[in-house]
């Protein structure tokens, strides 16, 4: 079974609270956790790595938060696991151009035949963005 971790279902929460926002509008992860009922360390550490991927943007001081840079309906699904998971690769040897520390790699009849469902894999993914995931969401009264 190819599974992503909790913190992938967490990233769709979140981005689905900033992107009900207008667009620039500072949210900060306490206020998202409270908003969302994820826990704060939780929140950050998802906002840090969707910072990386360019997804988010940080701003920092008093005033300081969070907002989407980009909009849902550019953002690949792809870019978003890559984000959260990182590399996508149905098993170690899926990814012919990565070293692997199998220790039959040499003499496995399989080492590089994962590639095409890898490739697939990918290629369905690249065809879904983060608009097509997104949870909806009422705008926090202001």
């Amino acid at each position: 079974m190819i599974r992503l971790s909790k913190l992938s279902d967490y990233a769709i929460v979140v981005l689905s609270r900033l992107a009900a926002e207008e667009r620039g509008q500072l949210q900060t992860a306490i206020l998202l956790a409270q908003q969302t009922g994820i826990p704060e360390p939780t929140v950050a550490k998802v906002l840090k790595l969707l910072s990386r991927q360019g997804i988010v943007q940080s701003v920092r001081g008093v005033r300081g938060g969070y907002t989407m840079i980009r909009v849902p309906e550019e953002v690949t699904v792809t870019e978003l696991i890559e984000a959260l998971e990182g590399p996508i690769a149905i098993t170690s040897c899926a990814d012919i151009d990565v070293e692997t520390s199998c220790q039959i790699a040499g003499l496995c009849p399989m080492r590089g035949r994962w590639h095409r469902v890898n490739v697939a894999v990918k290629g369905a993914l690249d065809e879904l963005f983060l608009s097509d995931l997104l949870i909806p969401v009422n705008r926090r009264a202001s």
